[in-house]
Formats: C-alpha cells, structure tokens, sequence
C-alpha cells in the first residue's frame, strides 16, 4: 500500500511540475507569430484585401454571371443559379467570408488609431474598404448585423442585432465622409502594403468618393431618401468637386493586379481548369460584343493566333453562346467559353481580375445623374467616354487604326449604339447600363445589383427559369443563423419580410 501512495504521490509531483513547466512563459512561446496581437497596419491591409477579393471573385463567377447571363453552367439538375434557383447553403460563402474580413479591417482601425502606431491614412483606408464590404453584404441579403457586428472578441456580442438597411447605408455614408477627411491629409503609409494603389493615399480617397457615389445612386430611385441622395450627388460631381475628388483615368480605378507572387495569386488559380472553362458563354453576353465587333473579343492578344482579350477563343469560326434559362431537356450545344490557364490568354492568370471599382463605371454614374437632370453636363459625353474608358482598360492602345476604326464614335456608330438624343428616357438608360454591363464585368455582384435597382440592360428570359421568371431580388440568411442567432432572425424576417429570395431588399422598393 506504501508502494501504492508513494507512486501516486510521486506521479502527482511530476503532473505539477510538467504543468508549471507548461504554463511558465506559456502566452511568450505560444504567440501565433502570423497572427500576432502587436501587429503593424501595414500587415493586415494587403492580407484582408487579397482575402475580400478572393471572396468577391469566386461569388463573381459562379453567381452574378449565372444570373446576369456572363455564363451558363449546364445541366438540368435541381438548384442551378442561371435558371433563378439555389440552394441555402449558397449562402453561406459570401456571408460568412466578408464578416471575419471586417473583423481584419477592424482591427486595421482600431491598431491605426492608437498612439503608438497613430496613421490617419490606414483609419480612412480601413472606413473606406469596411464601406465597400458592408455595402456588398447589404446589397445580398438585405437587413443585416451593422452596429453590434464584430463585437463578440471584444463585447461578448455573440447573438448581434440586425440593423435596417436604410441605417446600414447612413453608416457607409458617414464612414465615407470621415474617411474623405482622414485621406484628406495625405498621411504617408508602406507603399508595399497597399496592393491596390501602392501607397498613393489620393487614389484611395478618390476610390472612396467614387464608392459614395455608386451607393449614392443605389438609394436614388428610394423615395424617403431619393432628394439627400441626389444633392449628394450633385454636390460631389458639380458643386464642391475640389472636396470630393472621384476616380478620373482608368489608372485611378480601385484594381488589385494579380502579380502570382506571393499572396497576390489570382483566386482563380484554385479553380481545376476542367471546373473553370466548364461554363459556356451565354447568347446575351457574347452575341452583344460580336454584334458590335467589340474590339475586346475582336482583336486578338500579340503573340496569339485567335484568342481574345478576355481568353476567348472562336468556336468552328465564330463566337456562339449558350440561351440562359433553357428548359430542360433542351441542352443546347455548348460552343464558346473562357478559356483556361493552359492557353496564351485566360481569365485565370489575367492581373486585371482583382476589380473594385474601376473609371467607366464612374463615368456611367455621370451618364445617368446628367440624364436626369440632376448635374449640368451632357449625358452623351459621359456616356460615350465611359465606353471608350471600358474599351481602354483591357485595351490601353486601342484604336488599332489597321482596323478601320480611328475612334470611339466611329465604334459605337459602327454598331449603332451611338448616343442619340431624341431617345426616350428609357431607351437611354438601356443604352447606358448595357455600356456599364460591361464595364461591370468582373466586379463582385454590382451587374446584379444594377439591373435590380434599373431592371436594365434588358435580358431575355428563358422558358425554365424558376421564380416566376423574376431575377431574385437577395440571397437568403445563411441557415445556420437561425440556431445561433434565433431571436434577431425572427425579428429581421418579421422586420423585412420572409427570408426567400423573392422578398425585395428595402431599396428595391418604392
């Protein structure tokens, strides 16, 4: 028995000591040192953005192009997103993604803000991209976590309210004004830091501006708010220009330019490339550009023999798209899509994929806000620049004169979609948002939210859509929301209407 206790004893001793040994020094030796507490602004901005993008990009291609006619993912299985039918896990991506990088650029803020490491530049920088965030997140799914989100590390919020989407916009707006303030002072930061714009602070207060305009002109159809946000806008672009620089040249556009070094690898490269030229190019999308001769599809890259600009190669001689919403059954032949990393040219490798926002859709807002009166200078100017801008930002030398076009009015009167005045209202914004489509191309899910706010360009409806024929108007809340969260879930569905993606987000409605 004496054995019996001294072993127990003994054992008991080396337990305390093993646990002394481990606790001592034990939060020095056990610092994650990728994801330190002490860490710099200038490591966390590069790492939430290529982060934000990649989220952005993957949900750019497999949802807004397959409701907005880019492509056509063929099959005649159940929840297939270009016949208006997904399933609720879709959800859970893009929600789940954008909120741990606003937890990143949180902190962005928060470590910018302190004495030590005081920066006004990353403050304004973090407010501007929280903005672009919180935007898309709204856009999607309507009423969300806003002013209690993020908080459960720091508050212990861990069931967070869900704000209105008109109080979630009047944040955006009052972060973007502070953060106009804050870039106003020109603070320097690590050019090495900043993917985006390597550290030219006036670029990112320029991108800022040019993001409250594109939210600005999202609430403009939205009765309660439509005369704040239209003075806003007039304010901006005509009245007090000099306080509110915006996005001038296609080298002023909000672009992470993918370099495959290091962190800044494309997501798509994680794409297998069987998976990424699986879709086919939809009628809508390619048979505009072909009709047009659209020099992005109709010049060849140098150094390949056919395929275009956007990795887009002719099938059998021409360019043939997919019809959208087919029935099934029908399963039309599938001809053209994007090609590859194994081609000269492809979307996978291209630097270009990483948009935020870029000059032409700035200059589309213009179009729109001249067209209707809101601002004084003519509708046709800022249309017909935007859509050289959109040709130029793939294209930095076109025209190629060898093709007969010397210039971006003989172009667009070429295809006939010249700017001419005695169209009606409709018929101009038609023109417009079809040039800013493109323009779109690439950027997150702005096609989508678009046409939801517009219903243009016009796009033609095939016999097997789901959803009465009408494009969703939001994603559903991820499900797992309702057991975390059960409380605020019941009281945003009674709040903004039943979680389907038939229940119009608070802007979409008069």
């Amino acid at each position: 028995m004496k054995k019996i206790l001294y072993k127990i004893t003994g054992a008991a001793t080396m337990i305390s000591l093993l646990l002394s040994s481990c606790t001592k020094d034990f939060t020095e030796i056990n610092t994650d040192l990728n994801n330190t507490p002490n860490a710099l602004p200038q490591q966390l901005l590069a790492p939430a953005l290529v982060s934000t993008l990649h989220y952005n990009m993957i949900r750019n291609r497999n949802f807004n192009n397959e409701l907005m006619q880019v492509t056509v993912d063929q099959s005649d299985a159940e929840g297939r997103v270009f016949r208006y039918d997904f399933r609720a896990n879709w959800a859970d991506y893009l929600y789940n993604g954008m909120y741990s990088e606003l937890t990143n650029f949180k902190d962005l803020y928060r470590i910018a803000s302190e004495d030590l490491t005081m920066n006004q530049s990353y403050m304004g920088i973090s407010l501007v991209c929280q903005s672009w965030i919180y935007s898309i997140l709204t856009d999607t799914y309507g009423d969300l976590p806003y002013s209690q989100s993020n908080q459960a590390r720091d508050s212990m919020i861990y069931e967070p309210a869900f704000d209105r989407q008109k109080d979630i916009y009047m944040g955006i707006f009052s972060n973007l004004e502070q953060a106009n303030t804050l870039l106003s002072r020109n603070e320097g930061i690590v050019a090495a830091s900043d993917p985006v714009y390597n550290g030219n602070i006036s670029r990112w207060r320029k991108f800022s501006n040019s993001l409250y305009l594109r939210l600005l002109l999202r609430l403009s159809g939205k009765a309660e708010v439509a005369d704040t946000c239209i003075a806003k806008i007039k304010e901006i672009l005509e009245t007090r220009t000099s306080t509110y620089p915006i996005i001038a040249n296609n080298d002023e556009s909000a672009i992470l330019r993918w370099t495959g070094v290091g962190p800044f690898v494309s997501p798509y490269i994680s794409v297998r490339e069987q998976d990424f030229r699986s879709p086919g190019l939809a009628s809508f999308f390619i048979d505009n550009l072909v009709n047009w001769n659209d020099p992005r599809i109709d010049i060849p890259v140098y150094g390949t023999s056919s395929i275009n600009r956007w990795g887009i190669a002719p099938s059998r001689g021409a360019y043939v798209g997919l019809p959208s919403g087919y029935a099934p059954g029908q399963n039309p032949e599938k001809r053209s899509y994007f090609y590859s990393n194994t081609s000269a040219v492809s979307l996978q490798t291209d630097p270009m994929t990483g948009m935020m926002m870029n000059y032409a859709e700035v200059k589309f807002i213009m179009a729109e806000a001249a067209l209707k009166g809101w601002i004084g200078s003519a509708a046709g100017t800022h249309y017909t620049e935007g859509a050289l801008a959109s040709i130029r930002l793939w294209l930095p030398a076109w025209p190629d004169v060898t093709t007969g076009i010397t210039n971006i009015d003989e172009f667009l009167a070429a295809a006939d979609i010249q700017w001419q005045e005695e169209l009606t209202l409709e018929e101009k914004m038609e023109r417009i948002h079809l040039q800013k489509y493109y323009a779109l191309f690439l950027t997150d899910l702005q096609q989508w939210f678009e046409y939801r706010r517009t219903g243009h360009p016009t796009l033609p409806k095939g016999p097997g859509l789901r959803n009465n024929g009408v494009m969703p108007a939001r994603m559903t809340y991820p499900v797992y929301v309702q057991s975390t969260n059960p409380t605020n879930y019941k009281a945003v569905v009674a709040a903004q209407g039943p979680d389907a993606i038939s229940t119009e987000v608070w802007w979409q409605r008069p």
